[in-house]
């Protein structure tokens, strides 16, 4: 059998060097896949007077700390994203002046903060719709005053929180929801009584 010329062997390696390449190529592209996604900077706390600003058509919570502005996290809202919540069972996410009434680290949704709607506003706009009696709006003012917990359970509406699961879509019942990861960082971050303004 005639040996093969050079020229022969040239064309043969060419397969050889082509699956090398692409071997490399995979090889290359599954070790930058399993790399730890590169971590932001911690939050230093504790924060000086905290505060958290939701902008419902951005689709943002915004964290602060003594006014200056810390962190943004992606959020999904209510199935009715865009009105302001009047009612039970309206999908809406509330707007207005609230402050964070309570932490839940065993939340069915990881874990969340909750909201003090319905506020003082909420309470006027429902007792001249006919929505809640004057005992109720008194109940919720007197609590409002108090930073304590409103009233959750009149036709307002109530169970507003700050919570974990997914922010990829509007999802809630009203509430604003984070990915884990962020609810995460902002329970840590945040006690009972921090100021909350949720804008449309």
């Amino acid at each position: 059998m005639k040996p093969r010329s050079i020229f022969d062997r040239r064309i043969l390696a060419i397969p050889v060097v082509l699956v090398c390449l692409a071997a490399t190529a995979y090889l290359e592209k599954s070790s930058l896949a399993r790399r730890p996604a590169q971590r932001r900077e911690a939050l230093k706390l504790p924060l000086m007077d905290p505060r958290i600003v939701v902008l419902k058509g951005r689709r943002q919570l915004k964290l602060y700390s003594a006014g200056s502005l810390v962190r943004t996290y992606k959020v999904g809202l209510g199935l009715n994203p865009v009105d302001d919540k009047k009612r039970q069972g309206d999908r809406a996410t509330p707007e207005g002046e609230f402050y964070i009434f309570t932490k839940n680290n065993k939340s069915a949704y990881y874990l969340s903060l909750g909201i003090s709607y319905p506020n003082v506003e909420d309470a006027e706009r429902g007792l001249r719709d006919g929505l809640i009696s004057s005992a109720q709006h008194d109940t919720i003012v007197k609590a409002i005053k108090r930073k304590a917990t409103p009233p959750q359970h009149t036709a307002l509406g109530g169970d507003i929180y700050i919570h974990g699961n997914g922010a990829t879509s509007d999802w809630t019942w009203g509430c604003v929801a984070l990915e884990n990861d962020d609810i995460k960082e902002l329970f840590d971050a945040v006690g009972v009584g921090t100021p909350v303004t949720i804008k449309p």
